[in-house]
């Protein structure tokens, strides 16, 4: 299969080339294909003919988006919206990614697929709109991956490295650490992650629209920095503190927990968190 892939150097994009297999992949970063120049775009989709395009580009710093909501925007849905226009009529399909962030936290059992949004800031909003932008404009061809607590080799630049890798860098300095008890989620390995996403486009029986691909169980951002330390065997004390899932006047969901219901009835699931960061942490240490 010939991919388009769109954010090479990111922590996702980096680990779906890693686990690419047998597909052809020709991969950009933001210097060699801005996703918000449309005719750029056009350009690189119309020389390839790709098969599908993979969409892994966003303005993903939740703190910034609140500061800068038009460039949030610009990235997260009008962009989105130029590509899946792009993609539909050159015949191809598309895949982009969305977030835990556009709900609104007030379940607290895993969210479905058709569940209803209810996004708490602006990074939460543009990736909402970005789903309807993709999906409104090519209901026939675009697919939406909603994710969460992404976490990989690459690290995530724009957030000055993943969560993982500032844990450990944290145990270096300090014994003491306070973690937020509050917000649960579902902390993804883009290692995991990025296989799911290629079987998914792999099947022939996956319809385009919205599909939950997180690793299996729930913790809070506490217990996941529990769970490295006690992996790692680092001696580090970890205090929950209760936040209320603020930062700042900033809001968060408080469960924002993906249920995989539609790529299960596929046969595609992705494994335990436990499991996903212990593989990681061997990775990350040489094991």
């Amino acid at each position: 299969m010939k991919i388009l892939l769109i954010g090479k150097t990111g922590q996702l994009g980096g680990d779906i080339i890693r686990n690419g297999g047998s597909h052809e992949i020709h991969a950009h970063d933001e210097t060699t294909l801005d996703i918000t120049v449309p005719d750029a775009v056009r350009e690189a989709v119309s020389s390839l003919r790709p098969d599908v395009v993979i969409n892994t580009a966003a303005f993903h710093n939740v703190p910034l988006c609140e500061s800068e909501p038009l460039t949030a925007f610009r990235v997260n849905c009008v962009a989105v919206r130029d590509l899946a226009a792009i993609c539909r009529d050159a015949g191809c399909r598309l895949v982009t990614f969305s977030s835990d962030y556009v709900f609104g936290g007030d379940k607290r059992t895993p969210y479905l697929e058709d569940d209803r949004p209810a996004p708490l800031q602006m990074y939460g909003i543009s990736r909402l709109a970005g789903e309807h932008a993709a999906l409104s404009t090519a209901p026939d061809s675009a697919v939406v991956i909603r994710t969460c607590g992404l976490y990989g080799r690459s690290g995530a630049v724009s957030k000055g490295g993943n969560f993982v890798d500032k844990r450990i860098a944290d145990a270096a300095n300090v014994r003491e650490l306070e973690m937020s008890c509050e917000q649960v989620v579902c902390p993804t390995s883009t290692d995991d992650l990025s296989k799911a996403v290629l079987a998914l486009i792999e099947h022939r029986g996956a319809a385009p629209g919205i599909y939950h691909l997180v690793n299996e169980g729930e913790c809070s951002w506490y217990e996941f920095t529990k769970a490295i330390y006690e992996i790692l065997g680092l001696d580090v004390t970890v205090t929950p503190v209760d936040r209320k899932g603020m930062s700042g006047s900033m809001r968060r969901p408080l469960y924002s927990v993906l249920a995989n219901t539609k790529a299960r009835k596929l046969g595609i699931a992705l494994p335990d968190w436990r499991d996903g960061l212990g593989r990681y942490l061997a990775k990350r240490s040489g094991v």
